[in-house]
């Protein structure tokens, strides 16, 4: 846990962030972490400053750590050997020397991948081999409401000639661009096969400095506000310029998008029929950034957790649009649990409990296992409704962090040695168009 001093340094640092106020931010965070004003690191009792540094070890990876390794063939198809992998990370030497090394380094990832003054990671390059196949056009666009404005790419198939085609909404994570969460997603490339346009807006660094979606505002947790208001009007201007098949309208993210995702899901079950949800969060699990930190950590937030004070009064819709759900089991950015919690919160919605309890039903389930070949083994389980119709899917793949799963790694936060995430989502996708499986 982080403790009290802690907490209340950092909800400090987010005021005057948001305030524009970057360098008094900067101080209150070296102040906080260097344990003044208002405490004594001389004074403390044997023993504190370790628990001090183990409250502070939040994450051992960060937000900006990624995996590189050859890209990995489909799901079923001859994989190539794995090679050991590596870690590295976006911020280096010009990183501010408040924050040195030891027990801060974490809680500096951390503090990077939601909003805090760091420096960015260096540009994407504005277009990478993954990025647009061959006839295909990925065309730019804006959108503004009463909430902002915000920028978005649109991938346009080559075999689009005026049919009405799916449309799939791809909500990056921290620090990404469209073209980098294209390229490790690989979706353009999977929507020649699939016959399908893919959106993906794109976060502004005046709404978050790291470019992560807002969902741990209660703000942007409603209906037609904030952020939600902002990329359901991006979806409806793309449907209103070309023939989206409405039926098939979809959403998945990575991470802080994949949280905004699940809000997506939650506010606009009459817009999208299905959702993708990648190492992302439960629904107004958190309602600031202390909160965020914590579920992030912990994961223990109860399924129920938008009930919480702060937090909508009421769930949005009564039953939630099909979803399926990866998150690998060594994730030290966002917590396992939280998987297991969009999990949880799906079924309760649906009338049933992931687990058996007295006086609750148990949803009917099927579990398999299997391996990539000289890859990461994981755990599919599949939840049916009351009539028999698979409408959750969990995907847990053992050994692997925060990444999106079988992902290229001309991308960022990619791990190719997984189950194709892309691939599954689009397959579960295309078994769900809107209105006939809930």
């Amino acid at each position: 846990m982080i403790d009290i001093t802690t907490l209340s340094g950092m909800r400090e640092a987010t005021r005057l962030t948001r305030a524009g106020q970057l360098n008094e931010a900067v101080a209150t965070i070296q102040r906080t972490l260097q344990g003044a004003p208002g405490t004594n690191p001389a004074a403390e009792a044997p023993g504190t400053a370790t628990q001090t540094a183990q409250r502070l070890r939040i994450s051992e990876h960060g937000i900006g750590t990624h995996i590189h390794a050859p890209r990995r063939p489909f799901l079923g198809s001859e994989g190539r050997r794995k090679p050991a992998p590596t870690a590295e990370s976006h911020e280096g030497a010009a990183t501010p020397p408040l924050f040195g090394a030891g027990r801060h380094e974490q809680w500096r990832r951390k503090w990077h991948g939601f909003g805090g003054p760091m420096p960015r990671p260096e540009p994407f390059p504005a277009h990478t081999p993954d990025t647009i196949p061959d006839g295909g056009r990925f065309v730019s666009g804006t959108y503004t409401n009463h909430a902002g404005t915000r920028s978005y790419k649109l991938y346009i198939p080559s075999g689009y000639h005026g049919q009405p085609l799916p449309l799939v909404v791809m909500l990056h994570g921290c620090t990404q661009t469209p073209d980098d969460f294209a390229a490790g997603t690989r979706m353009n490339v999977l929507a020649e096969e699939h016959q399908c346009f893919v959106a993906y807006p794109a976060q502004s660094p005046a709404a978050n400095s790291s470019k992560c979606w807002n969902w741990f505002e209660s703000a942007d947790q409603q209906r037609d506000q904030g952020e939600p208001s902002i990329i359901a009007g991006i979806t409806r201007q793309i449907t209103g310029s070309y023939p989206i098949d409405r039926r098939r309208i979809y959403l998945a993210g990575l991470s802080a998008g994949g949280a905004m995702a699940v809000t997506l899901a939650m506010t606009y079950p009459d817009l999208y029929a299905a959702v993708g949800v990648h190492s992302g969060l439960p629904y107004a699990v958190a309602q600031d950034l202390p909160s965020a930190f914590s579920a992030m950590h912990s994961g223990q937030a109860t399924p129920a957790g938008w009930h919480t004070a702060g937090a909508p009064s009421a769930q949005p819709c009564a039953v939630p649009v099909p979803a399926i759900v990866f998150h690998g089991d060594s994730d030290t950015t966002v917590h396992p649990n939280n998987g297991d919690q969009v999990i949880a919160q799906w079924t309760l919605s649906h009338g049933q409990q992931a687990t058996p309890s007295e006086g609750g039903a148990t949803p009917h389930m099927r579990v398999q296992r299997g391996q990539v070949p000289h890859g990461h083994a994981y755990t599919r389980t599949t939840y049916n409704n009351a009539s028999g119709q698979p409408v959750v899917e969990h995907w847990l793949v053992h050994g692997a962090g925060h990444a999106w799963s079988g992902g290229s790694s001309r991308g960022t936060y990619t791990d190719p040695q997984g189950p194709d995430a892309s691939q599954e989502m689009l397959r579960f996708f295309y078994d769900h168009p809107q209105g006939e499986v809930r």
